[in-house]
């Protein structure tokens, strides 16, 4: 059967790029190495831009019934509790942060595939990637040969498709290696909140940590401890990235129970141990984040930290850039070169992840940002802009309202016909094309007009509102800005447009250059 897209890797990132590739009709093959889906709790934050993704691919009631909310943070220094950070977003965030064991975010996504007709191949991984201006040709351990359109390889930090494009992967790693565990502590720290603790030597070096995430569950954490002097070989990964699992012994209770008794702020038991693990952390970036018609994304391009849960939402974010893209191309409407708009777009936030969570991990969480609400704005992936982008029209950076490239916010309080309660501006954008917001004083005509000159520009894949203060009989779905939040939220003063992405970000404001915009992504 002809397979437009291989996905390699069938992690939370892989997932995704299938998903949104499914969720527009294109056809796509998920292969994975591994014989089963891992039980790791490795990822286990999701930031609320994430939530945000998953509202409009269709799993966030999934995820939110499985997951527990990340309250805050408690921190002890040598003993004493030194600093409480509570995660309280401003009001205009539509989520909070969230906390699930990798494998759960894993089996939402794989059945939200296997809802689109798709599932993954187990025990089949990538031999070799050739490609030509017509296709890639792929060899799988199989023995298959594939003939796709496109790659995108979400192989992880040893990636083969990254290693086949010969894509350098230039950083370091730390030296410090760590123990992770999946366990329950019995101690009386509030629900929801995760504890770092640190005892620090006489010569102010680090010399035991301890870092509890909450998890669903009672009194459940993900703990991250310095892994004892006899754990700590770990053979050669074979390509000298050394990021990941270790293959040696794994930490037992005894050894969480160790740093526990030394470190946790009270007495404490450790008890249900479900997985562990030693890991060690490299940071690293790709000098391209594709090539041609084959892509990495996650892990494949960027290692870092964990440090403020960024690196997995950071891949998902990846994917769902890249999937509505390589989808356009793949129906022949993409104006030339849509894809290599990837690298333009998400190669400048993988390096500044990489730097953020590097920093982050030495001087921690906020180090050097200028208030509060800016660091957790900034945790939370909300502050991503692609201003500078092919796709986007000029922004202005000294403008305080929403400008092309940034994240286009959410607005409650919108009315339209034959529904009893208001609505969400989100709850719009719920399709796979692109939006066209129309702001209107009373005037209809010339919007209509417009809004059928973007439909037709944008080869019938997008969605056209109009918005107005009061409602107006139109031939476009009309919605009433009855709570005047869209007008503050969007900083409207009069009539106006806005092009929304697939991926929920502004690529232009303005009534004048619409339809070249959307000719900026889609083929004339």
């Amino acid at each position: 059967m002809y397979t437009d897209v291989l996905v390699a890797g069938a992690g939370p990132i892989g997932l995704t790029a299938a998903i949104e590739l499914r969720r527009r009709g294109i056809s796509c093959r998920v292969i994975d190495p591994l014989l089963e889906p891992p039980r790791y709790a490795k990822a286990v934050g999701i930031q609320p831009r994430t939530l945000e993704v998953f509202e409009n691919m269709g799993v966030l009631k999934a995820v939110l019934d499985a997951s527990i909310m990340m309250r805050g943070q408690i921190v002890y220094a040598n003993g004493e509790q030194v600093g409480r950070i509570d995660l309280a977003l401003p009001a205009d965030v539509p989520y909070g942060f969230a906390m699930l064991p990798q494998y759960e975010t894993e089996r939402i996504l794989a059945e939200r595939l296997a809802e689109l007709g798709s599932g993954v191949e187990r025990g089949v991984g990538i031999v070799s990637v050739d490609q030509d201006t017509e296709g890639v040709t792929v060899t799988t351990s199989d023995s298959a040969m594939d003939h796709v359109q496109y790659v995108i390889g979400c192989d992880g930090a040893h990636s083969v498709v990254r290693k086949q494009l010969g894509l350098s992967f230039e950083g370091d790693a730390f030296a410090e290696a760590y123990m992770l565990g999946d366990v329950e502590v019995d101690w009386s720290q509030p629900t929801g909140y995760g504890i770092r603790i640190t005892r620090t030597a006489t010569d102010g070096t680090t010399n035991a940590m301890l870092v509890a995430m909450p998890l669903p569950g009672h009194k459940r954490y993900r703990v991250t401890m310095l892994v004892p002097p006899e754990l700590t070989d770990r053979p050669s990964s074979g390509d000298g990235i050394t990021h990941g699992f270790a293959a040696g012994p794994a930490p037992e209770l005894h050894h969480i129970q160790a740093v526990l008794d030394q470190l946790a702020p009270e007495p404490t038991t450790a008890s249900n141990l479900r997985w562990s693990s030693v890991f060690r952390i490299s940071h690293r970036i790709v000098d391209a984040y594709g090539c041609g018609r084959v892509f990495v994304a996650g892990d494949a391009a960027h290692i870092h930290p964990p440090t403020g849960a960024q690196g997995m939402n950071t891949g998902i974010q990846d994917a769902h850039n890249l999937a509505w893209k390589v989808a356009l191309s793949v129906l022949g409407v993409a104006a030339p070169g849509l894809t290599d708009s990837y690298d333009a777009e998400r190669r400048p936030v993988g390096e500044e992840v990489v730097g953020m969570t590097v920093r982050n991990a030495r001087e921690g969480i906020g180090a050097g940002e200028s208030s509060v609400e800016t660091a957790m704005r900034k945790q939370a992936q909300l502050l991503i802009s692609y201003a500078g982008s092919p796709l986007v029209s000029e922004s202005d950076p000294t403008a305080a309202v929403v400008q092309p490239g940034e994240r286009a916010p959410d607005a409650r309080g919108l009315i339209r016909d034959m529904v009893a309660f208001p609505l969400r501006l989100f709850e719009l954008f719920g399709g796979v094309g692109h939006t066209l917001l129309l702001y209107s004083d009373g005037e209809v005509e010339k919007f209509e007009e417009l809004g059928a000159a973007a439909v037709d520009a944008a080869h019938g894949l997008l969605d056209v509102y109009l918005l107005v203060a009061s409602y107006v009989t139109s031939v476009l779905p009309v919605v009433v800005d009855s709570a005047s939040e869209f007008r503050t939220e969007y900083g409207v003063t009069g009539p106006t447009a806005f092009v929304i992405r697939p991926d929920g970000y502004l690529g232009h404001r303005g009534l004048e250059g619409v339809i070249e915009n959307l000719k900026k992504t889609f083929a004339r």
